[in-house]
């Protein structure tokens, strides 16, 4: 309603404005602009044409029918269809498709492409942006059913009133689809398809999760599940990330299943030569050295053969320095849309970065926690996310970790499904069990706790599974 117009007065003035035949004009509320912001549009398409970060997130965010000018509805499709075919995407490629596509002229030209890259300073607010966007939209929805539900309402003679009200309420429900999802289900088909997940399971037709590489971890936790945040946790230089690298190699070496590592604590090279070191069996001090006598000709053929034997493999290594949760689920979803990503590790929890004001460390990390055990919901892929502990281990005279250990966050432990907690005990006295260790699983969801026992050889950044007569000759 106008501004210092009563309802009242509205009624009477439309009255008055009735043309000869009696008949109402059409009310003024209908003719008015529908909702948007062209300004938020032109700066969503020009982030997305400037980083292809700003493309995962924003086309989570939004869809084409959010866009309310024709023209950016065209260029959002063109770079989601380059996007998903795994091409690179800027304002020449752009411009290419929609000219092949016979849409360039109609958006208009290479010119305007251009001018959404200079409407926006960075693509870092593009999220901010897209959420405008959306809102617009919804505004949109919201007076479109209302118009819906009016019109129902005046053609409704001869009608039951409650044919009209289910009637309006179908609009109401449409308008929201894809926001509000029924997310819930009856739990008959849900044990259903339990059964028949369990009969596949039996018969060898379904496989059992993310292989670890290691025979009894394997055994226990059936692979790592889909939708878990796993955490490996252990103090300074005790072999948390030569254990989450492990994993990794398994995944992606042995079993071809895309794995991605992000290194905030070491570089691509730091990371490709424990590696290397732990597939080919070469001691890492002797690539570290590089001298004539400890590398020689016959380790070159073999280093040769697996860097050919690497060439397809579906491993990538992410070391960006600062690395932000957001660039993290940006490059997360990409690679589950053009790679179908199976495993995610992160090296370390502590060294991510937000990006903003926080109260307190603790909280900051509290978050990181929480947006992992989501991502790895929403990819439905296991997040592997290495924490450090806190030096409670060193007080205690065993030197045992526990789960209250885990350093600035009680909620990694609310968060996550498994725990792995890495302990060597020759760390702190090399006669004691030297070259063991126990990867403590202090917490598991969906079983039990256990105890293992691996091989850690340090000279090859590896951990490797006992001899299968460990427990025999240990007694137990």
């Amino acid at each position: 309603m106008a501004e210092g117009i009563t309802w009242d007065e509205a009624n009477r003035d439309r009255d008055s404005r009735n043309n000869a035949s009696g008949a109402p004009i059409r009310d003024a509320l209908f003719d008015r602009v529908p909702p948007h912001d062209d300004d938020a549009e032109m700066a969503v398409l020009g982030g997305m044409l400037m980083s292809k970060d700003a493309i995962g997130e924003v086309s989570q965010m939004i869809d084409v029918t959010d866009f309310y000018q024709p023209k950016h509805q065209t260029i959002y499709e063109a770079i989601i269809g380059l996007f998903s075919a795994s091409q690179p995407v800027d304002v020449v490629l752009v411009a290419n498709k929609l000219l092949a596509d016979g849409d360039l002229e109609k958006v208009g030209g290479a010119d305007y492409l251009h001018s959404l890259v200079a409407s926006v300073p960075t693509a870092a607010n593009a999220t901010y942006y897209a959420d405008i966007v959306h809102q617009r939209a919804v505004l949109r929805n919201v007076i479109a059913a209302g118009t819906k539900i009016a019109q129902l309402g005046y053609s409704a003679e001869g009608s039951q009133a409650e044919d009209v009200v289910n009637l309006a309420q179908a609009e109401v429900y449409e308008m929201s689809v894809g926001k509000v999802r029924q997310d819930y289900s009856a739990i008959g088909p849900v044990v259903h398809d339990t059964l028949e997940q369990l009969d596949k399971l039996q018969n060898g037709q379904m496989e059992r999760g993310v292989p670890t590489g290691f025979r009894d971890i394997d055994d226990v936790t059936q692979g790592l599940q889909p939708g878990q945040m796993v955490v490996v946790a252990g103090r300074p230089a005790m072999g948390k990330s030569t254990l989450g690298i492990d994993f990794a190699r398994a995944a992606a070496l042995k079993h071809g299943m895309t794995t991605i590592v992000f290194s905030l604590e070491m570089s691509k090279v730091e990371l490709a030569q424990r590696i290397i070191s732990a597939e080919t069996g070469i001691p890492l001090v002797v690539m570290r050295r590089a001298d004539a006598d400890s590398l020689t000709p016959d380790r070159w053929t073999q280093l040769n053969n697996f860097w050919a034997k690497m060439q397809n493999a579906p491993l990538f290594i992410d070391d960006s320095p600062n690395m932000s949760l957001m660039e993290i689920r940006a490059k997360c979803r990409r690679l589950k849309q053009t790679n179908d990503l199976k495993l995610v590790v992160i090296d370390y929890l502590q060294l991510m970065t937000s990006g903003k004001q926080v109260e307190s460390r603790q909280q900051e990390v509290s978050e990181f926690s929480r947006a992992l055990k989501l991502l790895a919901k929403e990819l439905e892929v296991p997040v592997v996310a290495l924490s450090q502990l806190n030096r409670g281990p060193e007080m205690r005279n065993d030197k045992k970790p526990q789960l209250s250990d885990l350093r600035e966050s009680g909620s990694i432990e609310q968060d996550a499904d498994v725990v792995f907690l890495v302990h060597r005990p020759d760390f702190y006295d090399k006669e004691d069990r030297p070259g063991e260790a126990d990867i403590i699983m202090a917490k598991h969801r969906n079983g039990p706790t256990e105890t293992f026992h691996l091989l850690f050889q340090g000279e090859r950044s590896r951990f490797h599974d006992m001899p299968q007569d460990y427990a025999v000759n240990q007694g137990v």
